[in-house]
Parts: C-alpha cells; structure tokens; sequence
C-alpha cells in the first residue's frame, strides 16, 4: 500500500530531470539505526553528476574541472566541531586540480600564501587524513580564522569563484550579553557563527560590540544562536525582538554616497556588517519605497555577497 501510494502521489524518475534541478530524488532509510546508509551512499554517487566547469570572475573564463592546477571555494565553515580543542573546519570543495596534504596554495580573498597542511574527510563523529583529492572531493582545512564562505584557493594561475550570496533575513533582534566580563567570549562566538553562515549580524555606526543585531531567516535560528553561545561559548545572552521586516544592502561606493544626508524615516536603521558594508533596515516595504523615490542617488540590493 506505501508503495503504491508513492507511485501516485510522486513523479516517474528522470535523471535529466535530477540534473537539471527540476526533480529531487527521496530516499528512505534511517541513519539512526543505519537502515539504507550503504545503499544510499552508492546510488547517490551513480546518480551525481561528474564535476562541472566554474565560471572564473577574474578573466570570466571556465575554469575546467581536468584542470592541472589545484583550485576550490569554501563553501561552508563549521566552528567547534571538537569541543575539546574549539577547531574551525573549513570544507572545500575542490573544482580543478590535484589536493595534496601539505602543499601550497594562494588565498586569493586573503592575497597571501598559505600551507594547507592537513586535509580531512568526515562522516558523522569519523575523522580521517587525506593525503589528496581531486576535482568533486570535499575536504576539510582547519581554520584559524582567514577563511570565509566563498572564498577561493587556487595553485598556478590565479582564479575567483563567484561569491555565495547571503539573502535578505527577515526576523531580527538585539542580542546583548549578560555577562560583561564575558565580552571575549560573546565576540568570538558572534563572529565565528555568522562566519558559518547560520546568523547574519550588523551593528551600529560607532558602537562597539556588547550589543549587536542579529538577522535570521527563521526565528528558530535564534533559539539555536542562545544554545551554542551557550553550551559552546559559555555565554548567556537578552534577546530583544525588532520590528524590521526588510534589509537592503546599499550598492553604493563608500566615497560615493554620504549616509549621514539620506532623506529616510524615522523608524529605519542604518547598520554596518563586520567589514564595513552598509544595509538599512526598514520596518515595512512602504518605507523601502520612500528612500528609493526620495534618494536618486541611492542603490539598493536585495541580495549581498557573504563574503563579509
């Protein structure tokens, strides 16, 4: 009867489809008990697809994946991932080239060098070394802090990814420490999970760091926020809810718009992003709509680059 039920309620399976990112494919299984993992495991690599060409922003050429030269992006960063030694993982997946442990390589992002000493694969708690992977692998870099979404390294010729974009959160709230002697702690831990891309975070023009808004897509993401600065952090936090309902990033040069002369309302924000970038924040789009029609000069992006 369960299968007859999915044969009614689901779409024939068509890889074109798969690949072409108008069909996903469900599996059933369990990881808990370990009922279907194998089995997954090996379908899912039947079914991916071989690794595709990137687009190089540098000289806008495509960057072949049988490429010689080693090159990949960070796509996604992992703090505390072993509690007892407060580890960054950056995983990178590889576009082109050969990964060997130890080698060189070119933070383009950072515009220095650097030693990718030890590369790891993980599967749940499993940790294990890998001495070198090529176009389609992930693997894992520890990271003392350089690294963030999106960020390219590459050997040879230098190549950039395009950016990972961050979209527009639409929940927001003040997160306050409530310990001050805690300030190292409560920093730390904002920065490293808005690195993961789990939280966005801004701040005022000229204040400091004991107080910072926080943007989410959803509120659960805040609640997950108070558990780790927690639980891995140490840090109890106040969270205030804000009124804001839409972010704007503004396009503009820094030298080319003056912030302190727009004509906005009372009730929207202007904030800043942990590099400098400036977003306002309003409290519905009618208010949106009156800094457009009353800033000629203003430009204004919906979606930012998460590269902050």
């Amino acid at each position: 009867d369960d299968i007859e039920l999915l044969d009614g309620a689901a779409d024939e399976f068509d890889l074109d489809a798969v690949r072409a990112g108008k069909l996903s494919p469900v599996f059933f299984g369990s990881a808990l008990t370990n009922f279907g993992v194998e089995p997954f495991l090996k379908e899912f690599l039947r079914l991916a697809p071989a690794p595709l060409p990137y687009t190089d922003t540098l000289s806008g050429d495509l960057v072949d994946p049988q490429r010689k030269e080693f090159a990949g992006f960070v796509f996604k960063i992992q703090a505390n991932m072993d509690k007892n030694h407060r580890d960054r993982i950056a995983f990178v997946r590889i576009c082109s080239g050969k990964f060997e442990r130890g080698m060189e390589a070119f933070h383009v992002q950072g515009g220095k060098k650097l030693k990718l000493a030890t590369g790891t694969s993980l599967m749940a708690d499993d940790r294990a070394t890998v001495d070198e992977a090529y176009a389609g692998d992930i693997v894992g870099l520890f990271d003392p802090g350089i690294f963030s979404i999106g960020d390219t390294v590459c050997k040879g010729e230098h190549v950039q990814f395009p950016p990972i974009p961050t979209f527009s959160p639409e929940h927001f709230a003040r997160i306050t420490q409530v310990n001050t002697l805690k300030r190292k702690q409560f920093v730390k831990g904002m920065h490293e999970l808005a690195q993961e891309g789990a939280v966005q975070i801004f701040r005022e023009p000229g204040f400091g760091m004991e107080s910072v808004i926080c943007g989410v897509v959803g509120v659960l993401q805040l609640d997950v926020l108070e558990t780790r600065l927690k639980n891995e952090y140490g840090v109890e936090v106040r969270r205030q809810g804000m009124p804001y309902t839409d972010i704007r990033w503004i396009a503009n040069d820094l030298n080319e718009l003056d912030t302190s002369r727009l004509n906005i309302t009372r009730d929207t924000k202007l904030v800043e992003d942990m590099r400098g970038g400036r977003l306002l924040l309003f409290t519905n789009s009618w208010n949106v709509n009156w800094a457009i029609d009353h800033n000629p000069d203003l430009k204004l992006s919906e979606v930012g680059n998460v590269n902050f």
